[in-house]
């Protein structure tokens, strides 16, 4: 299992990092082409590149979001005890 949620946090890092390059979309700058007769291609791309985005985002909470930090969050893990807190 530990090698699986390994992976899957690569993966979801990969994606994030592919999202950044494809993001940089100078290809389209001079292309007056339109999609579906009416969108612009430049805004087309930023549609599906959102939708990509938003799809990444969700893939990094399910897989490569920090358990640990919502544990704690909820009380469920205890806290590190300070100087101050030790009786």
């Amino acid at each position: 299992m530990h090698d699986s949620s390994s992976r899957n946090r690569k993966l979801v890092w990969l994606a994030v990092g592919l999202l950044f390059i494809l993001h940089q979309d100078f290809w389209w700058w001079d292309n007056p082409s339109l999609v579906f007769g009416f969108l612009p291609i430049g805004l087309a791309y930023h549609l599906v590149f959102s939708v990509a985005a938003g799809c990444t985002w969700f893939a990094m909470i399910k897989f490569a979001w920090p358990s640990h930090v919502e544990e704690f969050a909820e009380g469920k893990a205890p806290a590190a005890q300070t100087k101050d807190q030790q009786p």
